[in-house]
C-alpha cells in the first residue's frame, strides 16, 4: 500500500538524541551524519518537536549534518520553572542562536516550517551572513500567506482579554486540534500515524504548557510586523529559497509560497497534493527535492 511506503521506517544515517544546557534551558536535539559537513538546521512548529522529522533526519544525514532542536516549551526541551523564561518568538530565537554557537556552527541551511519561520527569520537577519539556504515548508513571512486556519489565533492575539476568543485558542491547542492539523487537507487521513498527533498532544496537555501555547500564540502577533524586514533581508542577500508546500494547508496557503518569488526571482516552488504536517505523507518527495536543490546550489 501507499501508505505503507510513506510510514515505514525510512533508510539512511540513524539519528542520535542529546541534551545541551542554554540558559538554563536543556535544550533536547536530534543529530545525524557527518559533522565536517554542510550542516541543516530542521526547525519544527506548532505544536510539534523534532519528532516530526524522524523521517526526513536519516534521508538528509546521508550526505549533510542534520540538526533539529526542540524549542523551549515544545517536545522534550526542560525549562526550569524557577527560570522564569519568557516564552516569545525573540527568546526563543536567542536561545535556538546560542545553542548553535555552543555546537560551533558558523554556517547552516535551515528548514522552516510553521513556527520555525519566525525562529529562523528572526536568526537569519541577526546572523546575515550565517544562512547557505533556506527551505520553507509551510513556513509563512508574507500577508499573503496567511489563510483562514490562522483566524483563531488573529481573534485571541486582538482580544486576549475576550474568554470566547481564549476558549478558540484552548481548543486550537487540545487533542482534536492537534489532530485536526495533521489530517486537514489530506485525501486519505489513514496514512497520517496516529502517534504523530498524539505525542504531540500528550506534551501539549502537561501541566502548566497550555499557559507557554497560550503567549507564544498572543506573541505570533508580533511576526506580520517583522514580514518586510525579512522580506529586504531576501531581497539584498538573495539567498537560495526552495518553497515546498502542501497545497491544501488552510494555516498557510500557497500564495504565501509563490511569494517567495518576489524577493527571490530564483525560489522554486512546488505545491504538493496535502496538508500542514507534508513530511507524514510526502517525507521521500520532500527530501528527495530538498537533496537535489541543495546539490546544485554547490552546498
Amino acid at each position: 500500500m501507499a501508505g505503507s511506503t510513506v510510514q515505514a521506517p525510512t533508510p539512511g544515517v540513524p539519528f542520535t538524541t542529546h541534551t545541551r544546557s542554554i540558559h538554563g534551558c536543556q535544550i533536547f536535539y536530534r543529530e545525524a551524519g557527518d559533522p565536517t559537513a554542510s550542516t541543516i538546521l530542521l526547525l519544527h512548529g506548532f505544536p510539534s518537536s523534532s519528532h516530526q522529522f524522524r523521517h526526513l533526519i536519516p534521508l538528509l544525514a546521508q550526505h549533510y549534518h542534520v540538526l533539529a532542536p526542540d524549542y523551549p516549551g515544545f517536545g522534550f526541551t526542560h525549562v526550569p520553572p524557577a527560570l522564569h523564561y519568557t516564552f516569545t518568538f525573540d527568546n526563543i530565537a536567542n536561545t535556538m542562536a546560542e545553542w548553535l554557537r555552543q555546537l560551533d556552527i558558523e554556517k547552516y541551511s535551515f528548514y522552516a516550517f510553521d513556527y520555525g519561520a519566525p525562529v529562523g527569520l528572526r536568526m537569519a537577519y541577526a546572523n546575515q551572513g550565517a544562512v547557505q539556504a533556506i527551505i520553507s515548508q509551510n513556513g509563512n513571512m508574507y500577508i499573503q500567506g496567511l489563510g483562514p486556519g490562522v483566524a483563531v489565533l488573529s481573534d485571541y492575539i486582538t482580544h486576549p482579554e475576550n474568554a470566547d476568543a481564549e476558549h478558540a485558542a484552548r481548543d486550537f491547542a487540545s487533542f482534536a486540534g492537534v489532530k485536526g492539523q495533521y489530517v486537514e487537507g489530506v485525501a486519505n487521513p489513514s496514512l497520517i500515524s496516529p502517534e504523530s498527533y498524539t505525542l504531540d498532544a500528550a506534551l501539549q496537555a502537561r501541566p502548566g504548557n497550555i499557559d507557554i501555547q497560550l503567549s507564544l500564540f498572543r506573541d505570533y502577533g508580533t511576526n506580520p510586523g517583522l514580514y518586510p524586514k525579512w522580506q529586504e533581508y531576501l531581497r539584498e542577500k538573495q539567498p537560495p529559497v526552495l518553497a515546498v508546500w502542501g497545497k491544501n494547508d488552510s494555516i498557510f496557503v500557497p500564495a504565501g509560497a509563490e511569494a517567495f518569488k518576489d524577493d527571490v526571482p530564483h525560489a522554486e516552488v512546488h505545491l504538493l497534493e496535502g496538508g500542514h504536517f507534508l513530511l507524514e505523507t510526502h517525507v521521500v518527495e520532500v527530501g528527495e527535492l530538498m537533496l537535489d536543490f541543495l546539490k546544485r546550489k554547490g552546498i
